[in-house]
């Protein structure tokens, strides 16, 4: 039995911001299992290069159609991305750059949130254990408090089980398994760390949970 959820402040609509498929599956479900009013926002111009962000994207989409939740596709603004990490190039994971990375999808999450009725906003990201759940949270609560309105969810998506069942619900799906963060940077990164420990750099679109 899951948890009944409701959102903050007494809110009506909520505007999912999802990154992923393997993320998002679990908080869909709790979503859907609650009956809350909800619509999916993908967008992430950090994920690089195009064919891996195609790749999370049509994920994404496919599983959001199984259920019957509305998906907005929101513009792949890769060089803006690129520009405003100008200078963080060598920044670790959790700095800087990824709070810069999460400002920026959220802001345009709360923007559209404000101009489509949504009174609630929230990220799968959080369900991650490779993310700073604190980190993310600030951010999202920063983008919201520009638009009267619009609330942040600070729900932990982790917790009574969720990270379990985000790997079951993977499985299940068999969704494109991503092994890095998403970003050029954190490509390259993971890519050295692999080389450094023997191991094979990522080969994109070649593995799938419950298939390896």
């Amino acid at each position: 039995m899951r948890e009944k959820l409701e959102l903050p402040n007494k809110g009506k609509k909520l505007l999912l911001h999802s990154c992923c498929a393997p993320c998002s599956g679990e908080v869909m479900e709790a979503i859907i299992a609650s009956g809350i009013d909800f619509t999916i926002f993908f967008h992430n111009p950090n994920i690089h290069p195009k064919k891996e962000y195609d790749l999370r994207k049509e994920e994404n989409i496919r599983f959001a159609e199984k259920h019957n939740i509305p998906f907005v596709d929101a513009d792949y603004d890769v060089d803006d991305w690129f520009a405003r990490a100008k200078g963080m190039e060598w920044e670790p994971e959790r700095g800087i750059r990824c709070t810069m990375c999460f400002d920026m999808r959220f802001e345009r999450t709360a923007l559209f949130a404000y101009e489509n009725g949504f009174d609630t906003i929230c990220s799968s990201l959080g369900i991650s254990r490779w993310k700073n759940m604190e980190q993310i949270n600030d951010c999202g609560i920063r983008a919201a408090s520009h638009y009267e309105g619009i609330t942040y969810w600070t729900y932990n998506w982790r917790k009574k089980g969720g990270s379990t069942r985000m790997l079951e619900i993977s499985k299940r799906e068999e969704f494109y398994m991503q092994e890095y963060c998403g970003c050029a940077y954190s490509l390259r990164d993971t890519n050295k760390w692999r080389t450094e420990n023997g191991r094979e750099k990522i080969k994109l679109g070649e593995k799938y949970y419950g298939k390896d």
